[in-house]
């Protein structure tokens, strides 16, 4: 990671909902992508059970038995303690304060306009969904980015305009409450502390960037900023604010950190999900992985051994997708193409590898449940260093607010 990238950039915040085990489409499609963003950023992954409460109030239990389990999965997937900060959402009560506070501010078809708001509500017609948390929750996960002044938020297509609200939000409350009393004379002070060399380039490329919209002058005084050891975090806040022509920035705006989409298909051909009942979870047994993969359903056209079939019609070749190298596919497009190979034949290589796969994480699964008080230990030690970040961002936001009274 560059020295030159903004310190606000250097966060990454991301949380999982506990509804249920973990099947190999979570680890596909987030819990990797966490193993390569904890080597290059400071990272915040949590358990996001207050969002599990959307859509499970009627049932808190299947969150409570969740939680620890997941955990468990990510450090079995290779998540590292000593890299992230893991956490439980409820445990840090800031984040509800925030919302709270946030949600003072925010403008209600703000939140009716969020796409996954209606979306939702048409694909989970059994559940009662006409509630103020389920209306709400967009603006919770804006408290959870904002909590932490992530810059970047690890998202698919789909979630992109969560994080388009977030930046509304965070826009709205600067220009709110950005403005504190003396701000330009504050500034300049803070100016001055940067030492004379350094305050006349920062004035240099602030007019540059204010009178001729240079982009180029603005993004050398923002590295600018992030190198001075001689100003207080409070200080870079207000020149971040000072050179843009606005306030204080209190809470920045984050960016949408677009994700691969996963390519792990559910046995079925769909996409992998618990609620079309076509997952492999990551703890299931040998016996069981082995079942669920030999009675995947494949091409309709190969009734017969001698039918000759076409792999892109068969749910088994999107697996060889995503486990098998060139010479393997190659075997088994012409294998199928010419009925040369059976069925079961050419799910075999597709059974050995996701075997493979899961067989390590496994084994550390095993280990960390057979020391559930390390686990917790682990999102002790977590929630404590993320609840310290939480109230520095809630203070500084009640102080704008005008709610810290003492």
């Amino acid at each position: 990671m560059s020295s030159e990238v903004p310190a606000q950039y250097r966060r990454v915040l991301s949380g999982m909902r506990p509804t249920g085990n973990l099947h190999l489409g979570h680890y596909h499609g987030v819990l990797k992508n966490w193993l390569e963003l904890q080597q290059e950023y400071k990272c915040y992954f949590f358990v996001a059970d207050w969002h599990a409460l959307t859509t499970h109030y009627d049932n808190p239990s299947i969150i409570a038995d969740s939680t620890l389990n997941m955990v468990i999965d990510w450090l079995a997937a290779g998540v590292d303690h000593g890299l992230a900060d893991l956490f439980i959402q409820s445990s840090i009560p800031e984040h509800a304060e925030l919302h709270l506070l946030l949600s003072m501010m925010t403008p209600l078809g703000w939140l009716e306009r969020v796409p996954s708001y209606k979306d939702q509500q048409e694909r989970l017609k059994e559940k009662d969904l006409a509630t103020y948390g389920f209306l709400g929750y967009p603006l919770l996960q804006s408290a959870d980015i904002l909590m932490y002044k992530a810059g970047l938020v690890p998202v698919g297509a789909d979630q992109v305009a969560h994080v388009e609200l977030t930046r509304e939000v965070a826009r709205r409350f600067n220009h709110l409450y950005g403005g504190e009393p003396d701000f330009e004379e504050k500034a300049e002070i803070a100016i001055k502390k940067m030492g004379k060399k350094n305050a006349k380039m920062f004035n240099k490329l602030r007019n540059a960037y204010q009178e001729n919209g240079d982009q180029e002058a603005l993004a050398v005084a923002r590295a600018l900023l992030e190198a001075q050891q001689n100003i207080t975090v409070g200080d870079k806040e207000r020149l971040f604010g000072y050179l843009e022509g606005s306030g204080r920035v209190i809470l920045p705006e984050p960016k949408a950190l677009l994700t691969k989409a996963s390519k792990m298909p559910g046995l079925d051909g769909q996409k992998m999900s618990k609620s079309y009942g076509n997952t492999i979870a990551l703890r299931d047994k040998v016996e069981d992985v082995e079942k669920k993969l030999r009675t995947m359903p494949t091409d309709p056209a190969r009734v017969r051994l001698t039918d000759v079939g076409d792999p892109a019609k068969c749910p088994v070749w999107q697996f060889h997708e995503v486990y098998s190298n060139e010479e393997v596919c190659e075997w088994v497009q012409n294998g199928c193409k010419t009925a040369c190979i059976g069925c079961l034949d050419c799910k075999a290589p597709v059974i050995e590898a996701v075997l493979r796969e899961l067989k390590p994480m496994q084994e550390r699964a095993a280990e960390y449940t057979q020391q559930p008080d390390l686990v917790r230990s682990i999102i002790n030690e977590g929630t404590e260093k993320a609840r310290d970040v939480a109230k520095e961002t809630l203070d500084e936001v009640k102080e704008a607010m005008s709610m810290k009274l003492l």
